[in-house]
């Protein structure tokens, strides 16, 4: 299959890649060359040149997992076009609570794909969490194996309050390369928390990554709110934004598409 029926093949089946095509050039590589980037970094095709390769591969993983945009790039006066394709990014919510069937609804109506996680099966029902993609009843680390492992567009919501399970949820999180890990409770539980992390052997850079308390601080009250505050953070985390007023920000408001 050539690397153009490959892209097509994962644009089709909702997996991730990048096609870096060859769109400006003064002699080799000739325009319309291709190479096609995996999610797990290898390449498919030759532009002729390792470095331009290199290249090619560096911005691909770039944009196919930052802003999954496709975007112009120049490489050693070489315009190259990188066209991505890629899945709507995860959410895995830790804990079938109240907050949690909220959380799914807000991140379902920004095109984002919900999990529930929680070993209580009696919590952890389809018929509880509707508009999650799925609702997996195990413990963190079973869950996650299920679910195929957290990549780097997989965020983390850690929502229930029972210190072992935000415990291996928390070391199930800091083991994967997650650009976001979150976690529900008031500052006397944070500091509870941390205290037993650092016993158990979890290093303070791995503690740096949570954001504690869960959300932007828009004065939410309730469920509803709530989840608004925790999909704004996540969204602005991913798209490298503090989250700040719009009235306060400097430069440019929104992206450039």
């Amino acid at each position: 299959m050539s690397v153009q029926g490959e892209f097509a093949r994962l644009a089709r089946e909702g997996e991730r890649g990048a096609l870096v095509t060859v769109v400006r050039s003064d002699g080799e590589p000739a325009v319309g060359t291709r190479v096609l980037v995996h999610a797990a970094g290898s390449v498919d095709g030759t532009f002729g040149d390792s470095s331009l390769d290199a290249a090619a591969r560096a911005h691909a993983e770039e944009l196919m997992w930052g802003t999954e945009r496709s975007e112009l790039r120049t490489e050693s006066g070489v315009g190259l076009f990188v066209d991505v394709t890629a899945p709507s990014p995860r959410i895995f919510i830790f804990g079938a609570v109240d907050f949690a069937l909220a959380l799914c609804r807000t991140a379902r109506v920004v095109g984002w794909r919900p999990y529930v996680i929680d070993p209580r099966s009696r919590f952890a029902t389809r018929e509880r969490f509707p508009e999650a993609e799925d609702v997996v009843a195990a413990w963190p680390a079973e869950a996650v194996e299920q679910l195929g492992g957290i990549d780097r567009a997989t965020y983390i919501a850690i929502l229930h309050h029972d210190p072992k399970l935000d415990d291996a949820a928390l070391t199930v999180a800091f083991e994967s390369d997650t650009p976001y890990i979150g976690a529900m409770g008031s500052r006397r539980a944070q500091a509870k928390r941390r205290e037993r992390l650092m016993a158990a052997g979890i290093g303070a850079d791995q503690l740096e990554r949570v954001a504690a308390p869960i959300g932007l601080d828009i004065g939410a009250l309730g469920s509803e709110e709530t989840a608004l505050s925790i999909m704004a953070e996540i969204v602005a985390v991913r798209n490298g934004h503090s989250g700040g007023r719009l009235a306060d920000a400097k430069g440019r408001i929104h992206e450039a598409v």
